[in-house]
């Protein structure tokens, strides 16, 4: 059993991530865990480990408040290097995106409003590498 974790502090971007990855992946082998709490990221991710289930990727907002996804990424990384981590933004600029990917903070960047059959191909792509 696997698990992705989504943040973001829209409630609403999190419910159709966990639509959308819900219908692609077979529930009986990838579950999607939401959060709008950024500061709760860590301490989910250890209960799910706990439980002896895998997390092989963690998407992130990039704006959110108290914490951008790259500070939260940076703090996870810590104690989850292994995790493959994907910045989802309207807000970033191409610039901090590609220092943020060569610096090797972030695994892929998806754009808000995403395409779900892009979503889909390099979700899939990160889990399969």
């Amino acid at each position: 059993m696997k698990a992705i974790v989504s943040v973001d502090d829209e409630m609403l971007i999190t419910q159709v991530l966990k639509f959308q990855l819900s219908k692609h992946f077979d529930q009986n082998e990838l579950i999607v865990e939401t959060l709008n709490e950024p500061n709760l990221t860590g301490s989910l991710i250890e209960e799910i480990i706990a439980m002896g289930i895998e997390v092989p990727l963690v998407i992130v907002d990039y704006q959110m408040p108290k914490i951008n996804g790259a500070q939260l990424i940076m703090e996870l990384r810590k104690n989850y290097p292994k995790i493959r981590y994907v910045m989802l933004s309207g807000q970033a600029n191409e610039v901090v995106v590609e220092e943020l990917i060569e610096a090797g903070v972030i695994d892929a960047f998806i754009s808000k409003p995403w395409e779900e059959n892009e979503l889909l191909r390099k979700l899939e792509a990160l889990l399969h590498e």
